[in-house]
């Protein structure tokens, strides 16, 4: 179908039929041609295959079913509490004001390729013959609306589209992000709490033990040597008890933001939380396949960058061509505003209007090499994003047996000072030991004791990081 063939469509009909048919020929014409490249996804430049340990890669499936939140966090504290932060964190808040406007945007768009109907009540005047000549119209108008030839107004409305896919692509992104840094968050702070809590015993039996050394100091049985490493003991323990009830407090503000808000006391974890690793998080499944990356969110919000960016092309590549914009009217009309709505005044009026772009200076050249520039960028973030993914997961793969190798060895090596402070303490009781080797031991232990609260911190970290590397 072309524009010549619409005089011949209307010649036969009646006058306001005439009109109907001109604007349906008019819908057929909008949107026939797309000018914009063809959506391909760029191959992954990342492995087919995930960098699973050995101790999974034999039995894992080609791809494994994800895990929703509520059934990866076990702890119905911690699932309350991201509960509440998915309410009142503001970045996600945020996140879901950007799908919004980018869905308002698209109804902008879209309403662009439909006529805008107006109503209106005119009046005109000119001299005529010595006096003036005055017109009425009362009415429905259209006007310049544009007839999308070239895929225009068409390849606007997929950009949009795109947009708001990576809007709501990015919402999803911001709440994976929110859930495991919540999660992460609070298992810190349980950790800290943990330390915190043994240091502050451990300061307390330093201060009886100091007291102890003062006695005996003073009774003579004791050296001035022994009296001060007791104080040094006793005051490193202090200064590590301030330290911790600091970094404590820090934790609580960290997740206090994520949260939107106080957080309830009943929310907050214990000083055992951070000992029941099983029971606060479950495993994560993971499958071979590489693919599972391109359905994060982050993937998916690149993608659909890329996917505007190519309808930008198709909007540039129309520039070169005509636009068709139709004009229309039709109501009553009269030279007298007394009969202006009487039998008999229908009129109608329609024009078309033909534009082709003479001479630009090149700007629309111009606007096309920036579109096609745009979209090799958009091309670069997307393999970028799924080469940030593959090395997430690759690093969060890399600890699943290596957090679980180290768990086990500092416990292994707790139970073994443990044993040694016994044996030392049974020694002093016998005087077969000094009073520093004992103290020594103990400061061994309470070292072993921290270390082994932070190695299970970085595997539950480490459990946390690979739900959400994973897509959830």
């Amino acid at each position: 179908m072309t524009v010549d063939m619409i005089p011949h469509m209307i010649s036969t009909k009646p006058r306001f039929l005439s009109m109907g048919s001109t604007l349906v020929a008019a819908l057929v014409l909008a949107g026939c041609t797309s000018l914009a490249p063809r959506h391909e996804r760029p191959a992954a430049p990342v492995p087919a295959e995930l960098p699973l340990p050995a101790s999974l890669a034999a039995s894992a499936p080609a791809a494994a079913a994800s895990t929703a939140w509520p059934d990866f966090l076990r702890s119905a504290p911690l699932q309350q509490l991201v509960k509440l932060s998915l309410e009142r964190n503001r970045d996600l808040r945020l996140a879901v004001l950007n799908v919004q406007r980018a869905q308002a945007q698209l109804g902008v768009t879209r309403a662009d390729r439909l006529p805008t109907v107006g109503a209106g009540l005119t009046q005109s005047a000119a001299p005529s013959g010595g006096g003036t000549a005055r017109s009425y119209t009362a009415g429905l108008q259209v006007s310049g609306w544009e007839i999308d030839l070239f895929g225009r107004l068409a390849n606007l409305g997929e950009a949009a589209q795109a947009q708001v896919l990576a809007s709501e692509a990015g919402r999803r992104s911001a709440e994976l992000a929110l859930v495991a840094g919540v999660a992460s968050s609070w298992l810190t702070l349980a950790a800290d709490t943990d330390l915190l809590a043994s240091t502050s015993r451990l300061v307390e039996s330093r201060e009886a033990s100091m007291k102890l050394a003062q006695l005996r100091f003073d009774k003579g049985a004791a050296s001035s040597l022994e009296l001060q490493s007791a104080r040094l003991l006793l005051e490193q323990a202090r200064a590590a008890r301030a330290q911790l009830q600091r970094q404590r407090d820090q934790d609580l503000n960290a997740l206090t933001l994520l949260a939107g808000g106080p957080v309830p006391a009943e929310l907050l974890p214990t000083a055992s939380t951070s000992a029941m690793a099983g029971e606060t998080l479950a495993a994560v499944p993971v499958g071979l396949s590489s693919q599972v990356l391109l359905q994060r969110p982050d993937v998916i919000e690149a993608e659909q960058q890329l996917v505007a960016a190519s309808a930008n092309i198709g909007v540039a590549r129309a520039a070169f061509f005509p636009r068709l914009a139709l004009t229309a009217s039709a109501g009553q009309a009269s030279t007298s505003l007394s009969d202006l709505f009487s039998a008999g005044q229908f009129a109608w009026t329609m024009s078309s209007q033909l534009l082709a772009t003479v001479f630009d200076a090149g700007r629309n050249k111009a606007n096309l090499e920036g579109a096609k520039i745009a979209r090799d960028i958009a091309v670069a973030q997307y393999e970028k994003a799924v080469q940030s993914a593959f090395r997430d997961t690759a690093d969060a793969l890399a600890g699943l047996d290596t957090w679980r190798d180290q768990l086990a060895a500092q416990q292994t090596q707790l139970d073994a000072i443990r044993e040694t402070v016994r044996l030392t303490d049974l020694r002093y009781q016998n005087g077969a030991a000094s009073e520093l080797e004992r103290l020594d031991a103990q400061r061994s232990l309470l070292s072993a004791e921290q270390a082994l609260v932070q190695v299970r911190l970085g595997e539950q970290l480490n459990r946390v990081a690979l739900w959400k590397v994973l897509g959830g």
